[in-house]
Parts: structure tokens; sequence; C-alpha cells
């Protein structure tokens, strides 16, 4: 039951693209994504970065098991940023991320979005 419980399905809507699905892991930064699932759903506008796009979301935490290399499909909170980064490719950020899941539907979605398309990340 415990895995169940420590893997939370979340959806991005991506204005104009589709929508795309993934997973929060617990275990990954346990307070970081406890804090972000308070706050769901997020919303915030979507800016390019290398392997991927990040998007703004004003929770302000801080590092947390991070890490400087990420997979393409992770989903990361970027602390010096304060955002959620969606990584379509594999890649090293700018700073270290927080790892907080993974996309598990439409990763390919994320590649189509241009700088400013709203983004909105929730339960599903």
């Amino acid at each position: 039951m415990a895995e169940v419980s420590s893997r939370i399905p979340v959806r991005f809507i991506l204005e104009g693209v589709g929508e795309a699905e993934g997973v929060l892991t617990k275990i990954s930064a346990p307070l970081t994504v406890e804090a972000i699932l308070r706050a769901l759903p997020l919303e915030g506008r979507a800016y390019p970065c290398p392997g991927g796009i990040y998007f703004i979301i004003g929770l302000r935490r801080g590092e947390e098991k991070s890490r400087r290399r990420v997979e393409a499909g992770t989903i990361a909170y970027w602390p010096m940023s304060d955002s959620i980064c969606v990584f379509h490719s594999a890649s090293t950020p700018y700073s270290p991320v927080n790892i907080i899941g993974r996309i598990t539907k439409n990763l390919e979605s994320f590649k189509l979005l241009r700088s400013g398309t709203k983004v909105r990340m929730e339960k599903l």
C-alpha cells in the first residue's frame, strides 16, 4: 500500500497543445513533493530551458536530494527559479534540481510548447 500512496498521478494541460500525464514520487524529494501537492493545481507560463520547459510556481523551496543531470521524462522542481521543470530530453540544468517525478504519457507534447504557453498541473 505504501508504494501506491508514494506515487501520485498528475496531469499537465498544455494550452493549444493537449495533455500529458505523469507521476510524482514522494521518495525522490518528500518535502518538496508534499509542498507541491498541497499547492495543486498550479499554473504558469512555459519558458524554454536546456532539454525542456519550466514554469514559475511561487512555492520557494530549497534543494532536496538535488541533481545536476536529468533524464528525458523527468519532472523536477528548480529551486533557483522557483519553478516546475519538465525535461523532454536528457539535460544538465543551469543549477541543481529536485527530482519529483516522471512523465508517463505524451512526453513529446512538451517539445511543441512555445514560450509563454499556459501550463496547468493538477492531480488526476
